[in-house]
């Protein structure tokens, strides 16, 4: 009987992202960097990347001028970052690459503190978001930064697209494809009729998505769909947890109430609760 996998393959889809990572992208993920901490003097600052998956961000941070350690639990998103280090700064010993889990205690406290700690879109796959908080907590040095997004809590459809990403990830090679196509035809459904009725390209979209973060409107729909364990949150509640530790908020932005992530800053300026 085939085992049921828990987990979604997120190195394998950050794999394929690879295949299509330019430098068009990379310049526009230095630049959302850049543009969402408004941070000086990069050459002087240390930054972590946890969950690094594809490894785009640990080299825009890299290219920046930072000192950059990148970790994540899945073996095949560090096969992508040490792909990308060895393109880019083969050798570099200010790029430290390795394997570990931020809910891992024991690796967290060995780690140290960091001026930035980057965790885009990590936490709330972790099967336990608030424990991963709390521990990413305790890297941000103080007045250091941590820049997160968590997907956005929607009464009812969040336990829908927790339902529907567990099913996936337990389904068949066969279920996978029909989930997958299902949403897919939706989504280009869905933009096609919203573009005719607001007389805008219907192609403009799926263009002007590498322009944010530099990303991929496929991976991003392969990993909407199958990005499993899933958690979410309010911004009342991100705020509340991390005020809650000593952080104040220096940066919001929002997905407007709809499903996607919420994005924050926030600086560290007291000593952390434990």
């Amino acid at each position: 009987m085939r085992a049921k996998n828990t987990r979604f393959a997120f190195g394998q889809n950050w794999l394929s992202f690879l295949r299509c990572l330019d430098d068009e992208r990379i310049k526009v993920a230095c630049e959302s960097l850049q543009e969402f901490l408004q941070v000086v003097g990069w050459q002087e600052k240390t930054f972590l990347d946890i969950g690094c998956g594809s490894g785009l961000f640990s080299l825009a941070a890299r290219k920046l001028g930072a000192k950059v350690h990148s970790f994540d639990c899945d073996q095949e998103a560090i096969a992508c970052t040490e792909f990308l280090k060895d393109r880019f700064f083969p050798g570099d010993p200010d790029w430290k690459i390795e394997v570990g889990s931020i809910t891992d205690q024991s690796f967290v406290s060995r780690l140290g503190q960091f001026d930035i700690v980057y965790a885009w879109g990590v936490l709330h796959h972790t099967g336990d978001m608030f424990t991963a908080m709390r521990l990413a907590a305790n890297l941000v040095k103080p007045e250091g930064l941590i820049y997160l997004a968590i997907y956005n809590y929607q009464p009812y459809w969040t336990s829908f697209h927790r339902w529907r990403k567990k099913i996936y990830v337990e389904s068949t090679w066969l279920g996978r494809f029909l989930l997958l196509a299902s949403y897919v035809i939706f989504q280009v459904t869905k933009g096609l009729i919203k573009d005719m009725l607001l007389f805008r390209h219907p192609l403009a979209r799926y263009r002007n998505k590498k322009r944010i973060r530099g990303m991929s409107v496929w991976h991003d729909w392969v990993d909407w769909v199958g990005g499993y364990p899933f958690e979410a949150a309010t911004p009342e509640e991100i705020f509340d947890f991390w005020s809650g530790q000593g952080f104040i908020l220096r940066k919001l932005k929002t997905c407007g109430g709809g499903h996607g992530c919420n994005e924050f800053v926030f600086q560290r300026l007291s000593t952390l609760r434990q």
